[in-house]
């Protein structure tokens, strides 16, 4: 197991010990929730520059890495909808995007066909990254910083809660356009497969 599998990997235990912070009440949760989840996406980055300088690269490490964001956004998505920030039916739209594309990836490698990450796909992961983002530092911001600093910046905490939400849906319809995209691409391998 090389170092970018490790850091792959390691935003599986991340996704539950960020989740477990949303939900604990002492001072510094939330902010550690946000400040781990930075950790995790700047990681996002780091093991593909990492196996890509040190000739690591392996289907391994790119499957995973792709499956790995999946379930750092989609745990934290879930808890996101629990603590009612985001409606379900937005997850629900990634959920089922993402199984779709993930069980079409599936049939085609059984085959033998690589199904390469698209540009749609890695600016929707960009993007869900930066609006879960600021959808976790909102509630850091209000839970952890001195009541008399933010109640003068509300109006501004308030909008940036906003802005994470409008960056939540420009994803979510990024998520649909590029599964979207996915298909029609290889539309043509998929009716051979199913065939």
């Amino acid at each position: 197991m090389n170092l970018p599998n490790l850091i792959t990997l390691s935003r599986i235990p991340t996704m539950f010990i960020i989740v477990g912070l949303m939900y604990c009440n002492f001072r510094g949760a939330a902010s550690l929730a946000f400040g781990l989840f930075i950790l995790a996406a700047i990681g996002d980055w780091l093991d593909g520059y990492l196996a890509r300088t040190r000739g690591q690269i392996s289907v391994f490490g790119k499957f995973m890495d792709a499956l790995t964001d999946k379930i750092l956004i989609l745990g934290i998505m879930v808890a996101l909808v629990d603590k009612q920030v985001i409606p379900i039916v937005w997850v629900l739209i990634v959920l089922v995007r993402e199984f779709l594309i993930s069980g079409m990836r599936m049939m085609a490698a059984s085959k033998g066909v690589v199904v390469a990450a698209e540009r749609g796909g890695k600016l929707k992961t960009i993007i869900q990254l930066i609006a879960v983002s600021v959808l976790l530092l909102v509630p850091a911001v209000r839970a952890d910083l001195p009541a008399d600093l933010v109640s003068p910046w509300d109006e501004y905490v308030q909008r940036f809660n906003d802005l994470g939400w409008g960056l939540f849906v420009v994803a979510t319809a990024l998520t649909v356009s590029s599964g979207v995209s996915y298909a029609l691409k290889y539309r043509k391998v998929f009716g051979e497969l199913t065939s």
